[in-house]
């Protein structure tokens, strides 16, 4: 058999070639293959108590963004605490959600194209979805779709309150989108989505502080001007890990989108929290330790194929003289600082830089307590983002 003038080789099919799990229930830490995700449940439910108690003490909703991990049956834990419901940033990442039992998703994205649109008036005949919007045109297409199948999406109109990415800009176009989406058929206006992502990851508490009360003085004008147009906004989302502390005190949200403060990644964790919460690292990238080329570094066998680095190197925090100094493909180096290096084949906890990207480049999750192995949990959503 030829194609473009090259001989085709025919080889057998491999028989039998069975890639063994990474982790069975009961396993202990050693037992582990690598690279694999590990979470460690003790903390990661102390994080979602401690977020979902903030939220309840001031009397707003909590929907977490599972865009943060694309994984089920953290949502459900998250829900099963008394989470609203969910975010998702993508339709076709809601589509395992609904399948696996939620009913409550925002879309806290724009939808555009006829087959997102198509997928979404699906869900919605499942499950109560919401959207974002910032377009006119957009929101007629919304409408034909959802009348199309007889369904219905709760809508809320995009603000821009300083993200400077989606969002209409002015109050006057907040109010001419919702006056649109209350008239159309299939579409339902209940408020809007105020994100700031920008303000997350301010450093000091102080200016974040400030940053956040200032996007919270511009929800208010646009929550305002809707008001007085007589458009009520039942729903006033928004807020993320970074500012969730002043997003709810505010006084102008009625529920907060938080993601990653159930796992806590690096860049979270090298913010200033002051003293009002605490949330602790759960989520590490489990790696062995496979070649000692010289008496100055070792290599291990996680790479950005296994973490994201484009918001800085893992942390490794088992071993407080060790330090990450490159990322490749499929292997990161490591250094000592103060200490001795670790040997060959030992493993060591890594703490991604951002815990969203990392969570997409796995198909599980190892959940541990106690040091063993307690479940394994798919990571149904990971590559669905259309």
């Amino acid at each position: 058999m030829k194609r473009a003038g090259l001989e085709a080789i025919e080889t057998p099919a491999p028989e039998g070639i069975i890639i063994p799990p990474a982790a069975s229930v009961g396993s202990v830490i050693a037992d582990i293959d690598t690279p694999s995700l590990i979470l460690d449940l003790d903390v990661f439910e102390e994080n979602l108590r401690a977020m979902q108690a903030l939220a309840e003490r001031h009397g707003i909703k909590l929907r977490p963004h599972a865009k943060a991990h694309r994984c089920p049956e953290i949502s459900h834990r998250q829900v099963a605490l008394g989470a609203q419901g969910i975010c998702c940033q993508k339709v076709s990442e809601a589509v395992p959600f609904v399948m696996a039992g939620l009913r409550d998703i925002l879309i806290s994205n724009e939808v555009v194209g006829a087959p997102k649109l198509a997928l979404l008036a699906q869900l919605a005949l499942q499950a109560r979805m919401s959207v974002c919007v910032d377009n006119p045109q957009a929101v007629q297409d919304l409408s034909r779709a959802m009348a199309s199948r007889s369904a219905t999406v709760r809508v809320l109109v995009e603000v821009d309150v300083g993200q400077k990415r989606c969002g209409v800009q002015t109050t006057a176009e907040a109010v001419a989108l919702a006056q649109l989406v209350a008239e159309l058929p299939g579409l339902e206006f209940v408020g809007i989505q105020a994100y700031h992502g920008g303000l997350q990851h301010k450093r000091v508490f102080e200016q974040r502080r400030q940053a956040c009360e200032k996007a919270a003085r511009l929800v208010q004008k646009f929550v305002g001007a809707l008001e007085q147009a007589g458009l009520p906004c039942a729903v006033v989302t928004g807020g993320g890990t970074g500012s969730a502390v002043f997003d709810i005190a505010a006084g102008v949200y009625t529920e907060i989108q938080p993601g990653s403060y159930a796992f806590m990644d690096a860049d979270y964790g090298a913010l200033d929290w002051g003293e009002d919460l605490k949330f602790r690292h759960s989520m590490f990238v489990l790696a062995s330790v496979i070649s000692t080329p010289t008496s100055e570094r070792v290599v291990v066998d996680a790479g950005l194929k296994s973490l994201t680095a484009e918001s800085g190197v893992p942390l490794i925090p088992d071993h407080a003289g060790l330090r990450c100094v490159a990322v490749n493909d499929e292997h990161s180096l490591i250094v000592a600082d103060t200490g001795s290096l670790p040997g060959l084949g030992d493993k060591l906890r890594l703490i991604p830089g951002h815990c969203d990207p990392t969570f997409n480049l796995h198909d599980q999750v190892v959940a541990m307590r106690g040091g063993k192995v307690e479940a394994i949990w798919p990571i149904s959503a990971r590559g669905l983002s259309t």
